[in-house]
Order: structure tokens, then sequence, then C-alpha cells
């Protein structure tokens, strides 16, 4: 396979080119590597490769004429890549498409970007390696060079260790030991020095999944499950952020559709489905706030009759649900009730299908140390009042949509769910 590496700093590649797998296959003739400077290109006596920027700005752009010209040098014209935080993440399946082709090309860029009008000049198709920002596309492309290269038919001396390796089964890698048996008291699990590759197989599985449950939890969303993994990690101790998450359903003071203060009814599918939804994801609770007594009275007979009553021997399910409902006044009371149950006060995130500017994403790592109210709204959404005790208003669900009238049921549903996943 042939790399093109178009770069203003050839030398960088000499150092990881001339050591490990690649250097030894490189000389096996597997892979080839052609490094160009756009310096050579330049039409430019100095061989300027950049210029400053229009509309003013610190730093330099890249400029449009040498690198295109370097592209159109290239034979054959092959599938480009450039090194951009903008583009499509490099992920192991991206890295197996790649391998597929004979040849790829490589654009660094440098110093505050490249011009932009050569992807209107040129089929360039972006890959990041992450969110963070680096001197220059260089480090990136050695990365993707290295990633793709070793899956390649022959390149590792063993090829079937690719096979085992993090992220080929959609899970992190089990963990490895080798000789001595024992260093400093800690000794190689039996089960690997037992012979039977049967229960060897097995723990090997098991380790994977719970280090990718602790470490990367996201990634078993799309993990290939067997029913025996889902039982198993099911059974493991994890990061239950859930229990540090409240849910409150404010009925007062709330706005109507002429935007004046209101008391709106409680309603049963609310108490119901909200508490499903609670218990589901493991919340620390749910709490109907309203100030009308008969309101309360009807809350208290829905979560007795489900809890205690008749329903709780015909639903065990519904009973566990409706175990997490508390009814208060208001929110006060409801800040009231989740600092009596954890000794702390909670920060107060209130909703709205209007505005915000809290993305829920930031509620993530607070729920890793304190408490976080939920407050979500009934009627046309929460009234100023409400709002003004909130520590942060979250974003819409639907923050750029026209349209955004969903129930409060199915928000608290979405919200929940993108706070907290399948893992927590």
């Amino acid at each position: 396979m042939k790399f093109n590496i178009i770069s203003i700093f050839p030398q960088y590649f000499s150092s990881p080119l001339s050591c490990g797998l690649v250097s030894r296959n490189i000389a096996k003739g597997l892979v080839s590597v052609n490094v160009i400077s756009p310096r050579d290109f330049s039409q430019d006596k100095h061989h300027n490769t950049d210029d400053r920027v229009y509309g003013g700005g610190p730093g330099m752009v890249m400029m449009v004429d040498p690198l295109l010209r370097t592209l159109r040098s290239i034979p054959g014209q092959p599938r480009t890549l450039m090194l951009s935080p903008k583009g499509r993440p490099l992920t192991q399946d991206f890295a197996r498409e790649l391998a597929r082709e004979p040849e790829l090309t490589l654009v660094c860029g440098r110093y505050e970007g490249i011009d932009a009008r050569i992807e209107q000049l040129h089929p360039l198709e972006p890959v990041s390696l992450g969110d963070f920002v680096l001197n220059g596309g260089e480090s990136a492309a050695m990365c993707l060079l290295e990633a793709v290269a070793r899956l390649l038919p022959g390149f590792m001396q063993h090829d079937e260790s690719v096979d085992e390796e993090s992220f080929t089964s959609g899970l992190l890698e089990y963990p490895h030991y080798t000789r001595p048996e024992e260093y400093a008291g800690l000794k190689v699990p039996e089960i690997l020095r037992s012979g039977d590759h049967g229960k060897i197989a097995a723990w090997r599985r098991r380790r994977s999944l719970e280090a990718t449950l602790a470490f990367r939890p996201e990634m078993l969303s799309t993990a290939p499950l067997s029913r025996d993994d889902v039982a198993f990690l099911r059974n493991q101790p994890r990061v239950l952020r859930g229990r540090n998450l409240y849910v409150a359903l404010v009925h007062y003071p709330a706005l109507n559709k002429e935007g004046k203060e209101v008391t709106t009814s409680l309603t049963n599918l609310d108490v119901h489905d909200i508490a499903r939804v609670s218990a589901t994801y493991g919340l620390g609770g749910y709490i109907v706030c309203t100030p009308l007594q008969d309101q309360r009275v009807l809350a208290g007979r829905i979560i007795n009759h489900w809890s205690r009553g008749g329903g709780a021997g015909f639903n065990p399910d519904r009973k566990e649900a409706l175990n997490k409902v508390t009814v208060r006044d208001d929110l006060d009371g409801a800040i009231d009730h989740v600092r009596e149950l954890t000794g702390e006060i909670p920060f107060v995130a209130a909703t709205s299908a209007r505005e915000g500017s809290m993305p829920l994403a930031d509620l993530q790592p607070v729920l890793d140390k304190r408490p976080v109210l939920l407050v979500l709204g009934t009627g046309s959404g929460l009234a100023d009042s409400v709002i003004d005790k909130a520590d942060g208003l979250t974003r819409p669900v639907r923050f750029l949509s026209k349209y955004n009238h969903l129930s409060v049921r199915s928000a608290a549903s979405i919200m929940i769910d993108r706070l907290l996943g399948d893992v927590y």
C-alpha cells in the first residue's frame, strides 16, 4: 500500500518511518511512503507556502496554489484525506475501510489552516483524530498511517493479534500478563495458566466487558453483545449517576398560552410515565409539585394505590416505579426534599422549550459530584419566578427546530436518556 504525505516539514517523518514495524514493512515492500513538500511546487522565488489572513487576525494560512500543484502532481489522483478537526472521526471501522485502498494521500495543514478554496478545487475528505488542536497535521497523519497499515495482511508478525485488540470487537481489550508468574506479590490469574482455552476465552471476554463498562461505557451501546454478555454486565457494579439525578414536575407557577401565570392540573399519565422513566434509569426520585390541596390528595391516591394498595399486588413493576414519587407544594419544597435525602443542596437545572443555553452534557460532570434537580414545566412552560431560582437553564430538546411542543413526558424521557444513556 502506498501513502503520499504532503507536508511543509518532510523531515518530521524521518524518525517514525525508520523504526519498528513501519520500517520493517517498508523494507519488505508491503508499505511505501512518499513525503512531498508543497515548497517544491511554490512559484515564489522564496518558495513561500503561506500568507496573511484576509479579514485580519493572528497567524498565517497555507496558500492554495502550491498545495493544489502538489496534489495534481500525484499520478492517478488517489483518495485524498485532509487532517482536520472538522473531519470524519478516525475509528477502527474507518481504518478498515481505508486499508482496502491501494493508495492514499494525506494532507497536513499548518499555521491557522489551509485556504478554503482548496476543497472546491480538489476532492478532499476531512478526517479528525479527536476534538483537540495540534500544531499541524503531521502527527495526526502518522497516527492514521499506522492505524491503517497495521491492518494490511502480513504487516503484523501474527495477523491473528489484530483480531483481538481494542475496538476490533467493539470492546476494550482484556489485560495481558507475561513472565514472571509472580511479581511484587501479584500473581498471574490462575485461569491463564490452566491450559483450558475455552475457560480462558470466557475469562478474557468478561474482562473486556468489565474494562469497557468501567472506562468507555458508551461503546456498549454499539458493541455486539450476546445474551450472556448482557446478563454478565447487569450484575456488575456501576457508577450510577442516576442516583444523583432527581426530577421535579412543577404545576405552579406555570404559564398558559397567553403567558400568564396559572396552576395546571395534575394528570395521571404524567405521574405514571415519568415515574416509570425514573425507575428505569435509577433516579434518586421524582417530585410532583402542586400548591392545590385537592391535586395533592389526587396524587397521593394514585401513589398509594400502586405502591401500597391493590395495584401493588396486581403490578409489582408499577409499585417499584410509583415508590419513586413524592408530592410537595412547590419547587422550594422539592429542593428541601432532595437536601433531606442527600444532605446537600442540589444543582437546580430548569428546562424550557423556548430558550436556554446550557447543554445537557454540562450536567453530566455535576452528577458525579452532587445531586441535580431537573425541573420540568407544565402548561406552556415554567414561569420566570421558577427559572430565576435555577442554577442553569438547559437548551430545549430540539433547540434548532421551529416546532418544539413535546409533551412533558416525552421531553423528560429524552433528557434523562441523554444525560444517563443505557449504562448508568
